[in-house]
Order: C-alpha cells, then structure tokens, then sequence
C-alpha cells in the first residue's frame, strides 16, 4: 500500500520537489515533522477547491480564478512551513547558548560526551534539548553518537547550531579536546547575540518615528485646528 501510495505521488510530483519539501518540513522538529505528500496533496486539492469556489461565486472567476489560486499556492508554504521554521531557528538561537555553557560544565566534570549530552538534555525543558534527547535516543536503537547527531542536524534549521555540532562531532571523531572548541563556539554565539541584540535596539528609533508619524501627528494636528473646526460648524 505504501510503494502503491509513493508511486502515485510521483506520477503526480517529481522526485526532487517531494525531497526539497520534506527536507524543509523536517526542519519543523522530530516533533512536527510530517509525509511532504501530504502537505503537497493539501496544497493541491484546497488550490482546486478555492479555484472552483471564485469561479462558481464571481462574474468575472474566470479572471479572478486563476489570480488568486496561483498566488495561494506559491504562498502557502511560506505561510505554513517557512514562517514557522524562522520562528523555530530564532528559538533554537535562543536556546543554544545555556544549553551549551550547561553541557560543556557536564563535559569538564567528566562525563563523555554522550553522557553529558544525556544529563544536559534531561535537565533542560527547551527545544533544542528535545532535540538532543531525540539523538540520544536513537543511540539506543543502534546509532553511532555521530549518526545521531549528523542526522538531528538535518532537523534544526540554525546555521550556527550545526556549525556546533559539526565540530563537537568532529573533535569527538579524531580525539580533538572537545571542551576547548566548545568554548570557542560559545563565545561566538555570545558575540553573535550581543551583535543581534544591538541590531534590535537600534531599529527602536525608526520603530518610534513611523508610529509617531502615523499615530501622534495627525492627533496632534486634530488637537490644534480643533478650535477652527468648531467655529467654521459652528
């Protein structure tokens, strides 16, 4: 029933389109994630169900029709996967720099690194760690660390978590001392935060001026030709 269900959604999708979506929709988390034809199917039968819905409804559908349903379809993944994925790399970011000062504190007490991904993950009610504790278990179920963790980055959409891991994988693999790279990338997420915050901070000021433009002009200019407002009704 399944090769009868894939070879059905290839006649309808190409190869390649279902790998690229369902390489994005993993980006969602172990969690979240879902069969990309799923989405590819929904996606194409609710387009055909609006498309008919304008063209029954509307005088001009056969013009409207077609506007409106291409522009739901290419839109709809950004509306439900790629938004959501920003949202979710933003909160990894977030999370990575205590998840990581806490397992590097597991590390320097002694631990492997597998133990002390295990204790960190445990300890820590984030989702990244909920990632980690995904790796850890498939390490159960015959995984290498290092299959496990190769394949969790595949599931988190931040470049600089992955750049982490790649190198904690790699110190683990040729012997490196794996406590000193992880400060080193410590830092850099520290720095990188620092940078991001002062970024923010310094869109407040524009922020501020278009709401003043919109909001508190056009009230303060109402305040002032009130008193000839109400002499020429008067």
């Amino acid at each position: 029933m399944a090769k009868e269900k894939i070879s059905i959604s290839r006649k309808i999708y190409r190869l390649e389109t279902i790998k690229s979506m369902q390489r994005k929709i993993d980006l969602l988390g172990y969690k979240k994630s879902y069969e990309a034809t799923l989405f590819l199917n929904f996606r194409l039968l609710s387009a055909a169900f609006i498309f008919f819905i304008i063209l029954y409804f509307s005088n001009i559908g056969y013009l409207l029709a077609p506007v409106f349903t291409f522009i739901y379809y290419i839109n709809l993944s950004k509306l439900l996967i790629d938004g959501r994925i920003n949202s979710r790399r933003e909160q990894l970011d977030s999370d990575a720099l205590y998840f990581f000062e806490v397992l590097v504190l597991a590390l320097e007490s002694g631990r492997n690194l597998k133990i002390a991904i295990e204790i960190t993950s445990h300890n820590i009610d984030s989702e990244l760690s909920d990632e980690f504790k995904k790796a850890i278990e498939e390490t159960y179920l015959g995984k290498s660390l290092d299959e496990a963790l190769e394949g969790m980055k595949k599931r988190i959409p931040s470049e600089t978590i992955n750049n982490l891991i790649l190198n904690i994988t790699q110190a683990n693999i040729f012997g490196s001392n794996i406590i000193e790279t992880m400060y080193n990338q410590i830092d850099y997420i520290r720095d990188k935060r620092i940078l991001e915050m002062r970024a923010k901070i310094s869109k407040i000021p524009l922020k501020i001026s278009v709401i003043s433009v919109i909001f508190f002009i056009p009230l303060l200019m109402l305040l002032i030709l009130s008193p000839i407002i109400i002499e020429v009704l008067g």
